[in-house]
């Protein structure tokens, strides 16, 4: 009697190594003692994911943002997690299926006004990177710039092109981000809601209290618009209402000065938009920046706010922190003074490329001035500038200055037009949404360098892909 012996299909042997390759880095792991070789299980299976409906991918990506946390490796790298794998892998999909699929891809997206100017401003950041003083910082810097262009522009491009694209993104992240913000007031609720302990409240989610109320200001106008795309007194709208508070609650209680600053603006944008005052607005605050930097430099005025070294400190009651902002005595707000006289001094050292992107931090004790000088002037932690246009300035010269600030301007400027254009209610809505989180991310630029962070730079870059996206949908309809 002949026994019956069943055959293997592939999808068993496939099986079979994915049991092998989980069982092999889990012992890895324990011998080595290195827990990140347990994820190698998990990235091949969205590898697998991706090259089946990398869709999906980008879905995880987004509900990833707001629940990434930073984890430091050896030798005093860092990255942030999950996210920053999913980018990586995400890129090289996007690559791939630029290659095989670029004849059938819009041209016109690429050819957009706005992408025109971002292309510029990655060429000239290259240009800054070939006469970088540091060349290895400054070409990791680019590259974690263009994978955050071709993932969060380029692949959001492709992939939210229609209102109903732009519905489901927002619940993909908005359900994390309100469960991430009731988790933080759980914490800061066991402390009494102290200043002092408000970082260690936000962690492992958020860096510091003001990544986590930039994120939840800028994404608040989304639900504010949302909400009127579903019948009121429905289950989604009372969802999008409560969090909405919830989202408020968390902004008053990161006790960020700049998310307060940054939503008066966006609330005064909403109608200089709506009444088509864009230009002049931006006409105003130029000359009014303008005159400020006159101002300073005349005399070397600038050295009238140096800080007193005695009375600068930190406060840990907000009351007195706003106080002492006013009074110059805020030891974070005279620390950025600091800085920021350092990156002037930079940029006269090399006004064509400037010192190189992501070098600022390398180089600018060298140009600091001693009378600014606060008690965290050594920055043993290895901050940024704290302010994204000065970084410009020291990093790329007056060149990526210009660029940046010329592409910035010219989102909102094009976005009033788009937002006019439009003649569905939902894509007025939509672009005026986008808009404004964009604008809350350029005031918090002013005191913070955010763009090249997981939790803010991606949604600029998000908010960007759907404007165009938007402005493409009009041209159509008009034929």
């Amino acid at each position: 009697m002949k026994r019956h012996v069943q055959s293997w299909d592939l999808r068993q042997y496939m099986f079979l190594v994915y049991a092998l390759v989980i069982i092999g880095s889990v012992v890895l792991a324990l011998v080595l003692d290195f827990p990140l070789i347990m994820g190698l299980p998990v990235a091949l299976l969205l590898g697998f994911v991706a090259i089946v409906d990398f869709r999906k991918v980008y879905i995880l990506l987004l509900m990833c943002i707001p629940l990434s946390t930073e984890f430091y490796l050896p030798g005093g790298f860092s990255t942030d997690l999950p996210t920053e794998p999913l980018i990586i892998g995400l890129t090289m999909v996007y690559i791939y299926y630029l290659f095989r699929h670029f004849p059938e891809l819009d041209g016109h997206f690429f050819k957009h006004p706005l992408m025109l100017l971002l292309f510029l401003h990655l060429g000239w950041m290259l240009v800054s990177v070939i006469n970088s003083q540091l060349l290895f910082v400054s070409v990791k810097f680019f590259i974690a710039k263009l994978w955050y262009v071709l993932v969060f522009v380029l692949l959001t491009g492709l992939l939210i092109k229609k209102e109903e694209d732009v519905r489901q993104i927002f619940w993909w992240m908005f359900i994390p981000l309100v469960l991430t913000v009731i988790y933080v007031l759980y914490q800061q609720n066991a402390t009494g809601f102290a200043l002092k302990d408000s970082h260690r409240a936000m962690q492992p989610f958020y860096r510091n209290h003001v990544v986590y109320a930039a994120l939840l200001s800028l994404f608040l106008p989304y639900a504010l618009f949302v909400k009127n795309w579903y019948q009121r007194w429905s289950m989604p709208w009372w969802i999008i209402i409560i969090s909405i508070f919830i989202l408020l609650l968390g902004i008053q209680l990161s006790f960020t000065r700049t998310a307060y600053i940054a939503l008066i603006i966006a609330l005064g944008a909403y109608f200089v938009i709506r009444l088509r005052l864009t230009k002049i607005a931006v006409g105003l605050a130029l000359v009014a920046v303008l005159g400020l930097l006159i101002h300073l430099s005349n005399n070397n005025n600038y050295l009238d706010y140096a800080p007193n070294y005695e009375t600068t400190i930190s406060h840990y009651e907000f009351n007195s922190l706003l106080e002492a902002t006013y009074k110059m005595e805020d030891i974070s707000t005279m620390e950025r003074l600091y800085r920021w006289v350092a990156a002037v001094q930079m940029a006269k050292e090399d006004l064509a490329t400037g010192f190189g992107p992501g070098n600022f931090k390398n180089f600018y004790q060298d140009y600091s001035v001693s009378s600014f000088r606060t008690y965290v002037s050594d920055n043993p932690e290895q901050s940024g500038i704290h302010n994204y246009y000065l970084m410009m300035l020291a990093d790329q010269g007056i060149p990526g200055l210009i660029i940046f600030l010329i592409f910035t301007v010219a989102i909102v400027i094009k976005g009033e037009q788009i937002y006019h254009e439009s003649k569905s209610s939902v894509r007025k809505e939509i672009v005026m949404m986008v808009l404004l989180s964009i604008i809350i991310i350029d005031a918090f630029l002013i005191i913070n360098d955010l763009i090249e962070t997981d939790k803010v730079g991606t949604l600029f870059f998000i908010n960007l892909a759907i404007l165009i996206n938007m402005d493409l949908a009009n041209r159509r309809e008009l034929g």
